[in-house]
């Protein structure tokens, strides 16, 4: 038969408990110490570095995104302000202001033609084009940070993926999983047919008509019905180049 503990024995198992939980908790003190320390120890060569390579920060594309990822490994955003440590520095604040302002007016002198939405890689070579006597170079990575910074202003600014390709968003459009089948399928020749988007989807006629339809409305698709064949053609500027347009 066996023997209860008394009560000696349940306050040494308690007092064992409480002091196995004192030292884990001083053993995740001591590792938070460090880590707070070696995080302290890196960001102040991280200041040290971005010193040294201020100019190859601010010219060189490639240079900078790698420097955006290593801040952001320790928790530093040199974009949350235009003042301070790192907006003194490097300048970079202004650079991503200067950005966001001519996107937007790229966005808004190609929404007659798109309807407020266009492919990342067409915005940043018009954008390259806006800015060709400027000496920084600016790379897909500086648009997406650029475009970060608007959408927390509230600005309707967004980036949607459709297939393989980004879309930078300037309405406030709401776009479901069937319009976007229907970009990533348009992105092969600029256009669809509701044909082609009943046989390659193997949707109804209804379901193709109604999200061809809604795109039409919001701007985001124009009709070409000018071929021999009498078949309309949809096409979707956002996933086609308008360089030509002269914007």
């Amino acid at each position: 038969m066996r023997r209860r503990p008394g009560i000696g024995g349940l306050q040494t198992a308690a007092a064992a408990r409480d002091q196995y939980r004192l030292l884990g908790e001083n053993v995740a003190k001591l590792r938070t110490d460090l880590m707070k320390e070696q995080l302290a120890t890196f960001r102040s060569q991280l200041e040290e570095f971005a010193r040294k390579h201020k100019n190859d920060i601010r010219k060189n594309p490639s240079f900078r995104s790698q420097f955006h990822e290593m801040c952001a490994k320790v928790g530093v955003d040199p974009l949350a302000s235009n003042k301070g440590f790192w907006a003194e520095l490097l300048g970079i604040g202004d650079f991503y202001y200067e950005l966001g302002v001519q996107i937007v007016e790229i966005c808004l002198a190609t929404r007659p033609l798109n309807g407020g939405l266009i492919d990342l890689q067409e915005l940043c070579k018009l954008l390259r084009q806006k800015r060709k006597h400027d000496r920084e170079a600016v790379s897909e990575d500086d648009c997406l940070r650029a475009i970060s910074k608007l959408k927390t202003l509230g600005s309707g600014f967004e980036v949607i993926s459709a297939g393989k390709k980004k879309l930078v968003r300037s309405v406030p459009t709401e776009l479901n999983k069937d319009h976007n089948e229907i970009l990533e399928l348009a992105q092969a020749q600029g256009y669809v047919t509701v044909d082609e988007v009943e046989r390659r989807l193997s949707w109804t006629h209804g379901r193709a008509i109604d999200a061809l339809d809604t795109l039409l409305e919001e701007g985001l698709a124009m009709i070409d019905d000018g071929h021999r064949d009498g078949k309309r053609r949809y096409w979707f500027p956002c996933v086609s180049s308008i360089s030509s347009f002269g914007v």
